[in-house]
């Protein structure tokens, strides 16, 4: 293999493997947007990959089954909104707890579905779609034109996030809201409408990054499958400060560790395995470090609104 298809191998391996934290990273924008501190992508995402994979083989389809994912997503939002916006919770806690529960729900589910001593069930998958010619060219052909589904969903969904949020109205009440909910209920904004279509059209965000987990990345669901993505996806959040393409340049240069560490495994290195498992998690560290200060959240994120 030349130095151009070993350039265009990693970058399109590196796009893949961030694909799952980009999704996340956008779900948990517009949650944080909206002023909500949901830490619970995690668990989230650890129920999407069930989802997926129960519904994918049960209905036959991995289109379906992403469905059924984005809906679990849906509702595990919804929850999180009643308990944040409705009840006032502490939002830290709820997400905590949203995590605690994707881990045990998700394993003891996939063991009452499809039992404890049994192979992996056969599921519909996500194929590569490569786009005719442009699939052609060196180095970005393989990396950007001959991709999964998901992954071009989920790198066209960034422009169209940024679009929605800092050029309509709609985006502009978003982020107002999660700014200060006071004035925005002063100035006839619906606050805690704002905040649970945000959590539940980003859980649904959050849910599709699960779902290409246990459909896209690999064929099949097991316990902990996500490993820290969805806490990756937070630390991209504030990497990226709280905007798109920054949580896209994040989510890469994260995954773009991992996609080194598998690498020097496959081609026999001699740093020690553990090591090299840690390289994202060491990126994530260090990025947060260096950049946690830079990035300004919103004024009101993780503070409870009430009206009055």
């Amino acid at each position: 293999m030349d130095l151009v298809q070993m350039i265009g191998s990693y970058l399109a391996s590196d796009i893949r493997m961030a694909t799952p934290i980009l999704l996340a990273g956008l779900g948990l924008l517009l949650i944080n947007r909206a002023g909500l501190l949901n830490i619970g992508a995690e668990g989230t995402m650890l129920i999407a990959t069930l989802v997926a994979v129960v519904g994918s083989f049960y209905l036959g389809n991995v289109w379906l089954g992403l469905l059924c994912a984005i809906v679990s997503g849906a509702l595990i939002g919804a929850l999180f909104a009643l308990l944040t916006v409705t009840l006032r919770a502490n939002q830290t806690v709820v997400g905590a707890a949203i995590n605690v529960l994707g881990s045990g729900l998700s394993a003891t589910l996939y063991r009452i579905i499809f039992g404890v001593a049994t192979n992996n069930a056969a599921i519909d998958t996500f194929d590569v779609l490569a786009i005719p010619i442009l699939k052609d060219i060196p180095i970005i052909g393989e990396a950007f034109f001959q991709q999964k589904p998901i992954v071009y969903i989920a790198f066209l969904l960034v422009p169209i996030i940024s679009y929605y949020l800092f050029r309509t109205q709609s985006g502009l009440n978003l982020r107002s809201v999660g700014e200060n909910p006071k004035v925005s209920d002063t100035l006839g904004i619906n606050v805690a409408r704002t905040q649970y279509l945000a959590a539940i059209v980003g859980s649904a965000i959050i849910a599709m990054g699960g779902a290409f987990l246990s459909t896209g990345l690999l064929n099949s669901f097991s316990e902990e499958m996500v490993s820290g993505r969805g806490y990756i996806a937070l630390a991209a959040v504030i990497f990226g400060r709280y905007k798109p393409t920054g949580i896209m340049a994040a989510a890469m240069i994260f995954m773009g560790g991992n996609v080194l560490a598998n690498i020097l495994m496959v081609t026999g290195s001699n740093i020690p395995y553990n090591f090299l498992t840690m390289i994202p998690y060491v990126l994530t560290v260090i990025a947060l470090a260096i950049f946690a200060r830079s990035a300004v959240a919103p004024a009101a994120l993780g503070k409870p609104y009430k009206r009055g």
